[in-house]
């Protein structure tokens, strides 16, 4: 029996909990996760606060600037009892981790937990969540929002501590979520080479791109500007001004270990009537074997 992950970044919205709970699924990898209202409370596990919380990591720097780190958490949380979660408690990037650690060195950008199916060998899952990152101010950018890939290379340092062996068959990883980058733009699209950067070091590490792709989900019509008239890229967030109909960007992507990637399958939710409550649709992915 295949195991059920749905990976959504669902931005603090309490009906995509409500919508969650609804779709009998195993795992969720989640971003943008605040908290759950109370009518789904005996329906999710969200395991200890330790693996999402990077205020149990972090000293008190930050409080003269900030009332707090942050507020919208990746998570890895349980939703059936035909899976057991181990989830790995967030520490400081330490060289060094126990058994039930992570070490971790952006705030809000990844969790990470062992999965257990009832029939099939463990993967360890990892949600991912590239979040902007503003430039320093002496570079006196113009760039208002930031840049995503900072954070994404943070995330692959992190998890690549699970990668032991330069056999990436050794490896049972399923890494999912919002990185807040298209990947595929043109040559000339402004953050295409940064972009590249990112799926290159996946690459390196034995992490096979998933998508998904076209046809696993919906296109574009018409194809984004910055996109080449052949993408197979699939809209899987939409802006303000747009709706899911009018959805342009694929920001969220699934990675798996070679080899172990040949028996999932990931397919994005951007219909416009299964859309969901989010800015994001969800990717629904079938981990099997």
């Amino acid at each position: 029996m295949a195991t059920t992950v749905v990976c959504w970044n669902i931005a603090k919205r309490h009906d995509a909990w409500r919508q969650l709970v609804e779709m009998d699924a195993d795992v969720a990898l989640l971003q943008e996760a605040g908290r759950y209202p109370y009518d789904v409370a005996s329906r999710v596990d969200i395991g200890p606060r330790e693996h999402w919380d990077s205020h149990y990591w972090n000293s008190d720097w930050y409080k003269p600037r900030f009332p707090r780190l942050f507020d919208r958490w990746s998570m890895v949380v349980k939703l059936s009892d035909r899976v057991e979660v181990e989830w790995f408690k967030q520490v400081s990037p330490i060289s060094d981790t126990a058994e039930d650690e992570i070490a971790v060195s952006g705030i809000g950008t990844i969790a990470a937990a062992r999965i257990i199916p009832r029939d099939a060998a463990p993967f360890i899952a990892v949600s991912m969540y590239g979040r902007w990152i503003a430039p320093h101010r002496s570079a006196k950018s113009n760039m208002k929002v930031g840049y995503p890939d900072g954070s994404a290379h943070r995330i692959i340092s992190d998890l690549s501590a699970f990668i032991g062996n330069t056999d990436p068959g050794t490896h049972r990883i399923l890494a999912a979520g919002d990185l807040n980058m298209a990947f595929g733009g043109k040559d000339d699209a402004p953050f295409a080479p940064r972009e590249r950067t990112v799926t290159d070091r996946m690459d390196a590490l034995g992490l096979e791109m998933l998508g998904p792709q076209h046809p696993h989900g919906r296109q574009a019509d018409p194809t984004p500007e910055y996109l080449p008239a052949d993408t197979r890229n699939v809209p899987t967030y939409h802006t303000t001004s747009q709706t899911p109909a009018t959805a342009t960007n694929q920001l969220d992507w699934a990675f798996a270990s070679r080899g172990f990637h040949h028996g999932i399958t990931v397919r994005a939710l951007n219909e416009v009537d299964e859309w969901g409550p989010s800015d994001h649709c969800r990717l629904l992915i079938e981990v099997s074997g």
